[in-house]
């Protein structure tokens, strides 16, 4: 529970990138949205079995309260949306699942384009902070949108299986942008002894890779 201090990682990197942006003065356009929200129990917080309904008006099934932070992430992809944007690249400390997988070596990386993910690819390797791609089968799809109650469940229906993949999917039902990519940031969320550059603590990754695929893309202008 001490480490839900850090469960606003991926808010701190969006803002660490943008002004790090900022301060390089990089040519390019960026908007960047940090959903914030208290996340504490009482008598008005969500219960098992709720349905809510998402900025885009999709309905969706809370069968898992610990899965919240997909809920907010949804309507900050719809919001998204609104500027239409060229590409969307959103980073979350989302499931627990990711470190799992990938221990402290990478971030674990979803997207709809190969544009996004070569890029991000070759910012990881310049960096050394690395990125790895992650599957978004159809097989995850049916997992979070054959519900009985809304449009889409907040988990999905096989438990414990694929954890992240089935939260990339939840998110992608909520995604219109042709370049899209979702970072699940939670494997690399805590530096214990891994990079030896970075002090003990909540890392801050992976902002220098970020910065490094926004000069990318300003430089080479892929799309």
């Amino acid at each position: 529970m001490d480490k839900m201090r850090a469960d606003m990682g991926g808010a701190a990197c969006v803002v660490a990138s943008i002004y790090t942006a900022a301060a390089l003065r990089l040519p390019i356009n960026v908007i960047g949205l940090t959903p914030l929200c208290e996340n504490m129990p009482s008598g008005k917080a969500n219960k098992p079995g709720d349905v809510v309904t998402a900025m885009n008006g999709k309905t969706i099934q809370v069968d898992n309260t610990d899965a919240e932070g997909r809920l907010v992430l949804a309507d900050a992809l719809c919001y998204a949306a609104t500027f239409q944007p060229t590409a969307i690249v959103d980073m979350a400390t989302l499931t627990g699942a990711m470190i799992v997988a990938l221990g402290a070596s990478s971030t674990g990386v979803f997207t709809n384009s190969n544009t996004l993910w070569n890029v991000l690819h070759e910012s990881g390797g310049v960096t050394g902070d690395r990125v790895w791609r992650m599957p978004l089968f159809e097989l995850y799809k049916r997992q979070v949108t054959e519900c009985q109650l809304a449009d889409v469940n907040n988990i999905g229906c096989v438990d414990r299986a694929g954890g992240s993949c089935t939260a990339a999917a939840f998110l992608k039902e909520f995604v219109s942008a042709n370049h899209w990519a979702h970072l699940d940031i939670a494997s690399v969320m805590e530096c214990k002894d891994e990079v030896p550059y970075l002090s003990k603590g909540m890392s801050g990754r992976p902002t220098r890779t970020v910065v490094e695929f926004l000069k990318r893309i300003a430089e080479k202008q892929p799309f």
